[in-house]
């Protein structure tokens, strides 16, 4: 019999990339490359696990954006033709390395890895994947939560409650086109919470969130059982649940965690750099453009230039011993905290789920090892999705958590500094006059009017997106977060002027809703 709770949380989350006014736009790769080695090879993992009858529980966000990209007739179009290029030089590859065997095994390796995602893609879900996590949630094995509908930061947003809200609802209704019920949870994006912002959740019917550690650690008054049990808020009812840092780190980080061992493949070497450009050329930027592909050849090996060549059999071996020490770790942790606590204890392990086959690319297999052993080598804690656990432990304490965040120094600073504070008066500026469009308008039957305003709710939520702060932070594609913000800002402001000026620009409108066509169902009055 158990004496604890596990929940694993992956939070899967992509800006929303979309270009048809071009043929070819890099970042929009973002989403193929976390389709062929995140989104597939999870997949693939439950449907192995329901498969060979193995129970199994775990929560994960889709954010609205990643849901409307995955849903897009255009982008699943693009997707196929990146994955044929893929498969194309993977056969090259095979051809190219035919002389050298271990090479070769790698090329093969790669070319039945394209063809899988394909298939998956294609023909087992018809270019819908977002359809393949939905039938795991109603089968009982996975709970899919929602987000912000953006990603926005929420405590940098609250100068207009509406726009917090608005960000919530959206995100609800959003959930509810897409996977037929309202949403139990929520990842509040970057974990940014604030002290008020559960009665949005509650007006949404969002039943629980998450926050860091400290958001727990500090609530008021302070909780008895700290992060392995938790709060009820104090004016809602809403559940607070707090990050796990043990469980968590051990994972991720790429020092003290399992995915910098020295037999896991390399991120960073990729025949898009490696090899010459004539042969390349084809399957890199069109301007010439090294870019990653996604075969990779060599292992992390260590601190050192001289990789050594990767073995994806050796790899799996070290992910099979990471998942049983991982599962050990878990018993001793819970075995612990059920004899402190006198009460069995919830551990929260949450993570990006990118991190699981992007970033660690045998990530994937490590969760399937990792939920086959839980099922059938242990008993000492229950794998359980979150709603599950409440139903089961209904009566918690009541504590208000504390402003925090799970960025860098853990509040809001990754958000708003000096490389990114200027976004601000322009979203609260923007906030403001989407709150006036809303309470100065109902719908009267004037159509256009109506496609005006939407637009206008959409453009908003499209710049308020936390991605755009963060990668200005980071110092990543800079120029183009900066673009972003900016031109989501002037077509609102255009918008607004348009509308308050009774002269709409239809032609311009039809075409920003092609640009920037997230949200179909969105009511603007959500601001009102």
């Amino acid at each position: 019999m158990s004496i604890g709770y596990l929940a694993l949380v992956l939070h899967a989350h992509l800006p929303f990339v979309r270009h048809p006014e071009y043929s070819y736009f890099l970042e929009e790769e973002w989403l193929y490359e976390a389709i062929t080695e995140t989104y597939i090879p999870l997949i693939n993992v439950y449907d192995g696990l329901v498969s060979d009858g193995i129970p199994f529980k775990i929560t994960m966000t889709m954010t609205p954006p990643l849901i409307s990209m995955l849903a897009d007739p255009l982008l699943q179009d693009r997707y196929v033709q990146h994955i044929d290029k893929l498969i194309e030089l993977a056969e090259k590859e095979v051809e190219r390395t035919k002389f050298d065997g271990h090479f070769n095994y790698l090329a093969r390796y790669y070319l039945d890895r394209f063809r899988n995602a394909r298939y998956v893609f294609v023909e087992k879900y018809g270019r819908n994947i977002v359809n393949a996590f939905k039938k795991f949630q109603d089968l009982g094995w996975l709970e899919i939560i929602t987000c912000g509908a953006t990603h926005g930061f929420l405590p940098l947003l609250n100068l207009q409650p509406e726009a917090v809200r608005a960000q919530i609802q959206v995100a609800a209704d959003n959930y509810e086109q897409h996977f037929g019920r309202r949403p139990r949870g929520i990842w509040l994006p970057e974990c940014g919470y604030f002290p008020g912002v559960d009665q949005f959740l509650r007006e949404a019917g969002i039943r629980y969130f998450f926050t860091d550690t400290h958001g727990i650690l500090h609530a008021t008054p302070r909780p008895r059982y700290g992060v392995f049990a938790p709060v009820f808020c104090t004016d809602t009812g809403v559940a607070a649940f707090g990050r796990d840092k043990d469980s968590s780190k051990q994972v991720w980080s790429s020092k003290e965690g399992y995915p910098g061992d020295f037999n896991y493949r390399d991120f960073y070497r990729d025949i898009g750099y490696d090899l010459e450009l004539d042969y390349i050329a084809p399957y890199i930027q069109p301007d010439g453009t090294r870019k990653n592909t996604g075969i990779k050849y060599y292992k992390v090996t260590g601190a050192t230039n001289n990789k050594e060549p990767y073995d994806p059999y050796w790899a799996d071996q070290k992910a099979a011993e990471h998942a049983g020490n991982f599962m050990f770790n878990r018993q001793k942790q819970v075995e612990h905290l059920f004899g402190v606590m006198g009460k069995p204890p919830i551990v929260i392990s949450p993570y990006d789920a990118e991190l699981y086959g992007h970033w660690w690319y045998e990530g994937p297999q490590f969760l399937n090892y990792f939920l086959r052993k839980s099922a059938c080598d242990q008993s000492t804690y229950q794998l359980t999705t979150v709603s599950d656990y409440l139903i089961e432990n209904p009566t918690n304490q009541v504590a208000t958590p504390s402003y925090s965040s799970w960025g860098d120094k853990g509040y809001a600073e990754f958000w708003c500094n000096g490389s990114n504070d200027w976004i601000y008066p322009h979203l609260h500026k923007a906030a403001e006059r989407m709150i006036e469009l809303a309470k100065g308008h109902s719908p009267n039957g004037d159509g256009l009017k109506e496609r005006a305003l939407k637009q206008a709710a959409r453009e908003l939520l499209l710049a308020q997106s936390s991605d755009w702060a963060f990668i200005m932070k980071t110092g990543t594609m800079v120029e183009y977060a900066v673009k972003r913000t900016k031109s989501h800002l002037l077509r609102f402001n255009k918008l607004y002027d348009d509308v308050k000026n009774n002269r709409i620009d239809e032609y311009w409108l039809g075409k920003v809703e092609y640009l920037d066509n997230v949200f179909p169902e969105i009511d603007y009055r959500v601001y009102s």
